[in-house]
C-alpha cells in the first residue's frame, strides 16, 4: 500500500468516527503530517504534530521519559508508545502516532539500519510494530510513514467508535 492510500484510509476512519489524530516522528522527520494533510477533508481530524529528530526533544517535546531514553536510547519499541502517547495527550487528540528508528546510511548507537518502530496510541491503549526495512533512506522513510498510517487505520477498523 502507498502512503497516499494509507493515509486517506486513515482520515476518512477518522471523519467517520468524529475523532482526531496528532503525530510524533523522528525518522520521518515530518513526512507523516504532511501525507496525512493531503487527504481533502483532513482538517475536521488532524490536530497537529511533533518533529522530535533530537533525543531530548522527544524528552521534552513529547514527554518521553528521560530515563528511558538514557537506558535504551531513543530506537526503541517503548520509546515509540511513549512518543504516540505523548503527541496524544500534548495535542489534545484521541489518537497519537509515531515514528523512531535508523533511516541510515548508517547505524545508530548499535542499531542497525532499517529498524523503525511505528506506534499507535489511543483510548483503548498503545500498539507498536517493529519494521525491518530496506533500501535506501528516502524508501525506509517512505515504508516507516505507510507503516504507521497503515497501523492507525487497522487500529481504527477494529476498535469500537466509542470505548
Amino acid at each position: 500500500m502507498e502512503m497516499a492510500v494509507a493515509a486517506a484510509a486513515a482520515v476518512h476512519a477518522l471523519v467517520e468516527r468524529h475523532q482526531t489524530v496528532a503525530t510524533a516522528e523522528s525518522l520521518t522527520g515530518g513526512l507523516v503530517a504532511a501525507t496525512i494533510v493531503e487527504i481533502p477533508g483532513v482538517s475536521a481530524v488532524f490536530r497537529g504534530g511533533l518533529v522530535v529528530y533530537a533525543t531530548e526533544l522527544k524528552g521534552t517535546l513529547a514527554g518521553v521519559p528521560a530515563e528511558l531514553l538514557a537506558e535504551r536510547g531513543p530506537v526503541d519499541p517503548d520509546v515509540a508508545g511513549k512518543l504516540a502517547e505523548g503527541a496524544r495527550e500534548r495535542c489534545g487528540a484521541d489518537w497519537g502516532v509515531a515514528t523512531t528508528g535508523v533511516a541510515g546510511p548508517d547505524p545508530q548507537d548499535g542499531k542497525p539500519v532499517g529498524l523503525v518502530y511505528v506506534a499507535v496510541a489511543g483510548p483503548t491503549g498503545t500498539r507498536v510494530d517493529e519494521l525491518k526495512l530496506t533500501g535506501n533512506r528516502a524508501a525506509i522513510r517512505t515504508e516507516s510513514v505507510t507503516a504507521v498510517l497503515q497501523l492507525l487505520a487497522d487500529v481504527l477498523r477494529t476498535t469500537p467508535a466509542r470505548v
